[in-house]
């Protein structure tokens, strides 16, 4: 089986983690939920900054508020869903004595968000006002 296809099993039945390796230091496990929950409380807010452009800015163009917005609402849920994929992976790393696993999706997260305020600022300091 994948170890993507494992990974994704583990999100729906975390109990089979206790099959693999040693249970780790319970510190550690709870830093990697506290990881995890920051990763969720990011999602919340993207996606709630989403809402918020399209709720908040009728004034702006279609296209551009819709574009934002889904823009945050996709960036909040692939945080979401990397968030439990990250803290599956971690666990089972850590439960094997293996090198925590290493990620781009950071990168990628901010170079979206990134995107997303630039689109802002240039909204803001032009008025692209949909008359």
């Amino acid at each position: 089986m994948s170890d993507f296809v494992q990974s994704l099993r583990l999100w729906f039945a975390p109990r089979r983690l206790r099959e693999q390796g040693e249970t780790p230091d319970y510190r550690f496990s709870l830093a990697n939920e506290r990881t995890f929950l920051a990763w969720i409380r990011t999602a919340l807010a993207l996606i709630g900054g989403g809402f918020a452009v399209d709720q908040f800015l009728p004034d702006l163009r279609w296209g551009v508020r819709v574009g934002l917005a889904l823009a945050l609402l996709a960036a909040g849920v692939l945080c979401a869903l990397r968030a439990v994929n990250h803290w599956v992976r971690c666990e089972r790393a850590m439960r094997r004595g293996e090198d925590l696993p290493v990620s781009r999706f950071p990168t990628v997260l901010s170079l979206a968000v990134a995107v997303v305020a630039l689109a802002m600022v240039v909204v803001v300091v032009f008025g692209w006002a949909g008359r």
